[in-house]
């Protein structure tokens, strides 16, 4: 099994990699369930940092005006990098070592 992202391999599981896993899994249900398990990771982490981007930016919005936010998560978050102030973890990482 190949795991691409971007049509990039990323890594590839063997057979007996597989077979270890087939072990605890259903061979019938295992690439459903490999498709499963890293869908829930990506989104995991999305809905981790969305949660830190709301909670930085709600106190901050209220101090810049704002009267109004979507309920939208993604309307929400193109809302906050559209503001002049927002800066990704990249521009946050080079405006620190400055």
């Amino acid at each position: 099994m190949k795991i691409a992202v971007d049509s990039k391999e990323l890594f590839e599981l063997t057979e007996t990699q597989k077979n270890v896993i087939k072990n605890c899994i259903n061979s019938d249900e295992f690439d459903a369930d490999m498709k499963r398990r890293l869908e829930w990771v990506l989104k995991h982490k999305y809905e981790q940092c969305f949660k830190r981007l709301k909670d930085e930016w709600d106190g901050k919005l209220s101090g810049l005006g704002v009267e109004s936010i979507p309920t939208n998560p993604d309307e929400y978050a193109e809302m906050i990098f559209a503001l002049p102030e927002y800066k990704d973890r990249k521009a946050r990482d080079l405006e620190s070592k400055l």
